[in-house]
C-alpha cells in the first residue's frame, strides 16, 4: 500500500489499520481523495455532548457556544436580506405617553352672573314681600306671563305648536290674583275660564292641529300660572310673607346643597338620560341641607311650628324640587334646548328659575296648612 492511502477519509464500514485492508461487506468507497477540493471545504463542527448536572461552568459556556442554545424556539430570528421584510417582526413597545392634566370640574355657567342676578332677584323679593304684600302679587304675576311667553315661544320654534298666548297671559294674571283674594276656590274658576279662553281662542285659525295646540295651551296654563297660584294663597295668610320666605328659602337651599354636594363628590347619575348633571350624591345634599333649615325655620319663623316638622318640610321641599327640574329637562329635552330663554344672565330664562319653585309651592302649601292651619 502506498503512502497515500493514509491520507483518504476512512471508508464505512472500515475500522482497522491501513495494514489490514478492507473490512469484509464494508460499502465500496467513494471517490478518490483530492487535496484541492479539501483546502475549498470546512470541516462540520464537532458538537460535544452535554456535560452532566454539575460540572465546571466553563464546559457550559464552551458547550453553548459550540453547539448553540439548547432549544429551537430560543434561537434567533434569521436575518433578512437587504430590501426583505422580516416575518413576523416582534411588536415594538409603544412610547409611553404623558398623562393628561387633570381637568377642573366647571360649573356649565357664568358663576359670578348667576350670583349676582341671584342677589338682585332675592332683593327684589324681599322688598315686596316685607314691604306690600300685593306688591309681592304683582312680581308673581309678572314671573308667570314672562314664563308662559317663554314657554310658549320655544314650543312654536321646536315643534310648531301654536299655544295662544294672550288668553294664556290674561287667565295666568288672573289666576295668581284669584289665588290671593279668593284663595282655592278662585283660582280653580280662574283655571277653568283660562281653559275655554284657549279653545275659544284657537278657533280663530285655521283647524290643523287645533287639538294638538288646545292641549298644549291647557298643560302651559296648569304649569306656570296654576301652580304658582300656591303662592299667592300662602301669603295670604296672616304671617304670609315668613310662609313665602320659607318656600322660598328652602326650595333655594335644597338647590344649592345638590349642586355643592353634587359638584364635589356627585359620580353615581341620578337620571343620566332625563338630566345627566344630577348625582345621587346631589339630591342626598339637597335632602340634607333641606332637612336642616326646614328644622330652623319651623322652629323660629313660623308661629306654632316645631323642628321635626321642619324636618318633613325640607325633605318634601327637597324631593319635589328635584322631580320640578327633572319634569322641566324632560321638556327640553323634547324641544332639544339647553335654556327656556336668555333673559337672566347666568340662569338662563324665567322658567329655568321656576322648574323647581312650581312643584314646590303647592306641597309646601299644604304641609304647612297641616301644621299650622291657614
Amino acid at each position: 500500500m502506498n503512502d497515500s492511502s493514509w491520507g483518504a477519509p476512512p471508508q464505512a464500514g472500515y475500522w482497522g489499520p491501513p495494514e489490514q485492508g478492507p473490512v469484509q461487506g464494508a460499502v465500496p468507497a467513494g471517490p478518490p481523495y483530492d487535496a484541492h477540493y479539501a483546502q475549498q471545504t470546512r470541516p462540520m463542527p464537532i458538537v460535544p455532548d452535554l456535560p452532566e448536572h454539575g460540572a465546571d461552568q466553563d464546559m457550559d459556556r464552551e458547550t453553548a457556544r459550540l453547539s448553540g442554545p439548547l432549544f429551537p424556539d430560543e434561537t434567533t430570528r434569521a436575518r433578512p436580506h437587504p430590501g426583505e421584510m422580516p416575518q413576523n417582526p416582534e411588536p415594538m413597545p409603544d412610547a409611553p405617553q404623558p398623562a393628561p392634566p387633570p381637568q377642573k370640574k366647571s360649573a356649565g355657567r357664568d358663576l359670578g352672573a348667576a350670583i349676582g342676578v341671584g342677589i338682585g332677584l332675592g332683593a327684589l323679593i324681599a322688598v315686596s314681600l316685607f314691604v306690600v304684600k300685593a306688591a309681592f302679587v304683582g312680581v308673581v304675576a309678572a314671573a308667570v306671563v314672562v314664563g308662559l311667553w317663554e314657554l310658549t315661544k320655544r314650543l312654536e320654534e321646536r315643534k310648531g305648536i301654536l299655544a295662544p298666548l294672550v288668553p294664556l297671559a290674561l287667565g295666568g294674571a288672573a289666576m295668581v290674583v284669584a289665588g290671593y283674594v279668593r284663595g282655592a276656590e278662585g283660582a280653580w274658576v280662574a283655571m277653568a275660564f283660562t281653559a275655554l279662553a284657549v279653545l275659544v281662542w284657537r278657533m280663530t285659525q285655521p283647524p290643523e292641529n287645533y287639538l294638538r295646540d288646545v292641549t298644549a295651551g291647557v298643560f302651559a296654563a296648569f304649569y306656570v300660572p296654576f301652580l304658582a297660584t300656591f303662592v299667592t294663597m300662602m301669603l295670604a295668610a296672616d304671617d304670609g310673607h315668613w310662609r313665602v320666605l320659607v318656600f322660598l328659602l328652602l326650595t333655594v337651599i335644597s338647590d344649592t346643597g345638590a349642586y355643592a354636594v353634587g359638584w364635589r363628590f356627585g359620580t353615581h347619575k341620578l337620571a343620566p338620560r332625563i338630566s345627566p348633571g344630577k348625582t345621587r350624591e346631589g339630591l342626598l345634599g339637597a335632602v340634607g341641607f333641606a332637612m336642616a333649615a326646614g328644622a330652623l325655620c319651623m322652629q323660629f319663623l313660623i308661629d306654632d311650628g316645631t323642628w321635626w316638622q321642619g324636618l318633613l318640610l325640607g325633605l318634601a321641599v327637597a324631593v319635589s324640587a328635584t322631580l320640578g327640574d327633572l319634569g322641566e329637562s324632560m321638556i327640553k329635552r323634547d324641544l332639544g334646548i339647553k335654556d327656556m330663554g336668555t333673559l337672566l344672565p347666568g340662569h338662563g330664562g324665567i322658567m329655568d328659575r321656576l322648574d323647581s319653585l312650581l312643584p314646590t309651592a303647592p306641597v309646601v302649601w299644604l304641609l304647612l296648612v297641616l301644621f299650622v292651619g291657614s
